[in-house]
C-alpha cells in the first residue's frame, strides 16, 4: 500500500539540510489537516505556519534549541481553542448551513445537545478535547509529507506557555499543541537515518475481537 510504504520511508528526521519546500507542497500538507475529520466537524484548531527565519530562531530557544526549527523549511505550530464557547460553535453550525444552503435553524437541535455536553465540562476538560482533535490533523499533516516525500520533525517538546507568548496566542484564545518541522533530511548528519524502523510486535499492538 502506498501509504504504508511513505510511512515506513519517513522517520523523525533530527538533522535538516536548509532546502526550501516549495509552498506547493507546504500547502497540500496543510490541506491534509485541514480536511481532518474533528468531533462534530468544529475544526478547534489553528495552524500557524511560520517560515520566517527570525521567528524560527525564537520557537527554537523555547523548543530546547531542537536545530530541525531552523534547519527546516516551515515550521507548523498546532494550536487549538482554548475553551468552547457559544460564539465559536454558533459561527461554525452557521458556516456549515450557509455553504451547504440550509436554513441556518437546520442544526439547532443538534448544537443544543452538542453544547449541553460541551459546556457540563470545566475548561479544563474542553482543552483537552480540543487538543486531542488537532492531533488527529497533525497525525494526517505527518502522513501527507511522507506521501509527498517531505521530512517532517513531530515535536511536543517545547514550553508551550512561552511559545503562545511569543506568538500571542492567548489574543486568538488558542493554546499550543505540538509543532511540525518540513524540510528535507541531511543525511550525513542525522543519526538516525539510516536506523532501522522498529515498532513493537503485532500482537502487542493489536487484539482482534471476532
Amino acid at each position: 500500500m502506498e501509504l504504508t510504504n511513505a510511512l515506513q520511508w519517513r522517520y523523525a528526521t533530527k538533522r535538516m539540510n536548509g532546502q526550501k519546500v516549495d509552498q506547493e507542497l507546504v500547502d497540500e500538507i496543510i490541506n491534509a489537516a485541514y480536511f481532518a475529520p474533528t468531533s462534530s466537524g468544529l475544526q478547534p484548531f489553528e495552524i500557524i505556519a511560520v517560515s520566517n527565519p527570525e521567528l524560527k530562531k525564537e520557537i527554537q530557544k523555547v523548543a530546547f534549541n531542537q536545530p530541525q526549527i531552523v534547519e527546516g523549511s516551515h515550521v507548523l505550530v498546532f494550536a487549538a481553542w482554548d475553551k468552547y464557547t457559544d460564539e465559536r460553535i454558533d459561527a461554525v453550525f452557521d458556516h456549515m448551513n450557509t455553504e451547504r444552503g440550509l436554513p441556518l435553524d437546520t442544526t439547532d437541535d443538534y448544537k443544543k445537545g452538542l453544547k449541553e455536553t460541551l459546556f457540563s465540562w470545566p475548561e479544563e476538560q474542553q482543552a483537552f478535547h480540543t487538543a486531542k482533535q488537532s492531533y488527529i490533523g497533525f497525525g494526517m499533516a505527518i502522513a501527507a509529507a511522507a506521501m509527498l516525500r517531505v521530512d517532517a520533525s513531530p515535536m511536543d517538546g517545547f514550553v508551550n506557555a512561552d511559545l503562545d507568548k511569543l506568538l500571542e496566542l492567548d489574543k486568538k484564545g488558542l493554546k499550543s499543541t505540538a509543532l511540525l518541522t518540513l524540510g528535507y533530511r541531511d543525511a550525513d548528519n542525522d543519526w538516525l537515518v539510516d536506523l532501522k524502523k522498529v515498532r513493537k510486535p503485532k500482537n502487542d499492538f493489536l487484539t482482534e475481537i471476532k
